[in-house]
């Protein structure tokens, strides 16, 4: 049995029930048996892979909170520190019924290569809780928040681990956390991003994900001699990533005609109307089944389907495993072009596979999302200068560094012969940084 295997192989026996788990380090592992076999000897004699793929640290604790009828209620919290070797820890926190272990790992170690891939040094990590902040109060959230950083305030700081938002963590969310952190540690430090701009955060970052996921699907497209302008986008969500992404394609002149939430999907031929998405999402926080008093042209389904609608340009952005092999097969029958993630390995591994056999550009997310975390990495940055940069300068930096990072995967995948094949080279690329740095910091 190849090292490769074997490690997959103790993966799974160590981590049961982890499913999301597995399927990271799978993709990841998969893809890069090419390095891993030019290296075996040594790999294995510094059990490299045994290293990346356990974290250096997992933390779990109990999240105690008083709703508004003075019912007290228990919830887990988590924050899994996977690997500080190119910098602090630096990945979300999850508010969500589904966050447990398993799926906070198999962020964290997505997270490890997507802030490698940036190119700013940051490490990778992850953290959440089983929380829902639907239909809570602002004070039974806050109430959640304060009794979750009294906690996580132990293990994070400026230049130990910077968490920031992710699924159900907003800017209000953010704002609750940073000033109970604030409180017990006594500190005003840029220990958590994503935060308002009155209070050290950065412009461009709530856009960040969805805007820096079409600066890399419109450098794949040019790449490949296509455009952005007159092409029709799916996405799916309706939440941060979604919103900005839908703006930022039509601001390139392609036309958004889906997003989607929990509950249905939303089809608008004459494209979305995101500043109506905004109001319904980010002001009245409501579903999508308003959104036809908005567009009275507009289709409202239930349950799944975006993926039925014809388009040049699928962007999945909501949840992982979104769109499974069926997904993909329509995809391709209606003539798809290129598929990019806006979420965390919102792909099965085998529409992955599909969708690639039919010649489909696929970029992962942990390349195509990654606009995020790099903006949160700038507004670090800024934190340390005790500066604000412009909107302008932040959004230059964000697009530079998406150009950057889509040929730095696709100049890997071509390095071993797999031109064209953006998920190994995503992971090839990610992981030759995050092995060097391992290396020459020793057996730790």
């Amino acid at each position: 049995m190849s090292y490769v295997d074997e490690v997959i192989e103790e993966v799974v026996k160590q981590n049961p029930s982890e499913p999301e788990f597995h399927q990271a380090v799978r993709e990841v592992l998969d893809s890069i048996r090419t390095v891993v076999e030019q290296n075996e000897e040594k790999f294995r004699r510094d059990a490299l892979l045994e290293r990346l793929v356990n974290p250096e640290r997992q933390i779990k604790f109990r999240v105690p909170w008083i709703d508004d009828n003075g019912q007290v209620h228990v919830n887990t919290g988590y924050r899994v520190q996977f690997n500080s070797a190119i910098g602090p820890y630096k990945g979300g926190l999850r508010l969500h019924p589904s966050v447990n272990m398993g799926i906070i790992k198999f962020l964290g170690f997505e997270q490890v290569f997507k802030n490698s891939l940036t190119g700013l040094p940051i490490g990778g990590g992850k953290g959440g809780s089983d929380f829902d902040p639907k239909g809570k109060s602002d004070r039974e959230v806050m109430a959640f928040c304060q009794s979750f950083m009294s906690e996580l305030c132990k293990y994070i700081g400026a230049d130990t681990d910077v968490p920031a938002g992710d699924i159900g963590t907003g800017a209000r969310e953010i704002g609750y956390m940073f000033g109970q952190y604030k409180k017990l540690r006594g500190l005003f430090e840029g220990v958590l991003t994503g935060k308002g701009l009155s209070y050290g955060g950065s412009l461009v970052r709530t856009e960040a994900t969805g805007y820096g996921l079409l600066y890399i699907t419109e450098e794949l497209m040019k790449c490949h001699g296509y455009g952005m302008a007159g092409k029709t986008v799916v996405i799916s969500g309706a939440g941060n990533v979604a919103i900005y992404a839908a703006e930022k394609a039509g601001q390139m002149g392609a036309k958004v005609v889906t997003c989607s939430d929990s509950n249905g999907w939303v089809y608008d031929p004459a494209g979305i109307d995101v500043a109506a998405l905004k109001e319904i999402k980010e002001v009245k926080r409501q579903r999508l089944t308003e959104y036809k008093k908005y567009r009275p042209d507009s289709e409202y389904h239930e349950g799944r389907g975006v993926w039925s609608v014809k388009c040049d340009i699928a962007l999945p952005c909501a949840t992982q495993n979104e769109l499974d092999l069926e997904d993909a097969k329509t995809l391709v029958s209606n003539g798809v072009t290129a598929v990019c993630e806006g979420a965390n390995m919102p792909t099965t591994l085998e529409a992955t596979k599909y969708l690639q056999d039919n010649g489909v550009y696929f970029v992962p997310g942990k390349a195509a999302n990654a606009g995020g975390v790099a903006t949160s990495a700038l507004e670090m940055s800024q934190n340390s200068e005790r500066l604000s940069w412009t909107f302008e300068k932040v959004d230059s930096e964000l697009k530079g560094i998406m150009t950057r990072l889509y040929h730095n995967i696709d100049d890997a995948a071509k390095r071993y012969g797999c031109e064209g094949n953006y998920v190994v080279g995503a992971n090839i690329a990610g992981f030759e940084k995050v092995v060097d740095a391992m290396n020459a910091q020793g057996i730790v």
